[in-house]
């Protein structure tokens, strides 16, 4: 017969997240991803208005945690963005947003 495993009477849940303070648990509620809704079997480099809502302002490419994509349509999503960018349809970096450039009377010092 096999041993049936003891409840935890501390208080705590299994799902804790590593970061939760003591005492403390979060519920993760999971995002569904857009793109399994529209039943999108393949994501689309051409599509550029799509692929915008998947790249932050500085253009950095926002991952599966901000965007709630599944793994599958994230690494297409990915994939799309970098052939984008390659055809010049998305840019590499934002515009302008950087930090302010330094002129050479600065850089001696």
């Amino acid at each position: 017969m096999a041993a049936k495993s003891k409840p935890r009477n501390d208080g705590e849940s299994g799902s804790r997240s590593p970061r939760a303070g003591a005492g403390q648990t979060k519920v993760f509620t999971r995002k569904s991803c857009f793109l399994c809704k529209d039943k999108v079997r393949e994501v689309d480099y051409k599509n550029v208005n799509q692929l915008r809502r998947y790249v932050s302002e500085r253009g950095k490419i926002r991952n599966r945690r901000m965007t709630g994509a599944c793994r599958r349509h994230q690494r297409q999503i990915a994939v799309a963005i970098k052939r984008a960018r390659e055809m010049a349809l998305l840019p590499y970096v934002a515009e302008g947003g950087g930090p302010p450039s330094r002129s050479r009377s600065d850089q001696r010092r």
